[in-house]
């Protein structure tokens, strides 16, 4: 399932636009997993954000906080495409969360950061 989830993740098209919030930089998010706003239930498998150009997997995070408090730092697979970061997801009980996320480009050294607000319920997703 994991790897299904995976491989879906890495060919998804990159047309559809989050509106996650970001300042101003070099780097975009066009996709997440979960999307920005979105509400997921208890056993996702995988969360992924899709820039618009290739990051630094190594020197790149993603981090699960609810409110001030960090609750997951994942660790991004080196082995996904160039422009995705892809973690395999916790099990997080019922609340609000953000994914947040900090990349450096291949050709940088200037670290950008956004943070994609979701919500997980069990209920199952919409």
């Amino acid at each position: 399932m994991l790897r299904r989830t995976m491989i879906a993740a890495l060919l998804v098209l990159p047309g559809q636009a989050v509106h996650a919030q970001q300042p101003a930089g070099d780097v975009h998010v066009l996709e997440s997993t979960p999307a920005a706003n979105a509400h997921i239930g208890r056993k996702s498998s995988a969360f992924f954000v899709r820039f618009d150009r290739p990051v630094d997997h190594s020197k790149s995070t993603l981090t699960i906080t609810h409110g001030d408090k960090v609750i997951e730092r994942l660790h991004p697979r080196l082995e996904s495409a160039p422009e995705v970061l892809f973690a395999a997801a916790p099990t997080l009980p019922p609340g609000d969360y953000k994914l947040h996320w900090a990349v450096i480009t291949l050709q940088g050294t200037k670290a950008i950061e956004g943070d994609i607000p979701f919500k997980v319920s069990d209920q199952p997703p919409q």
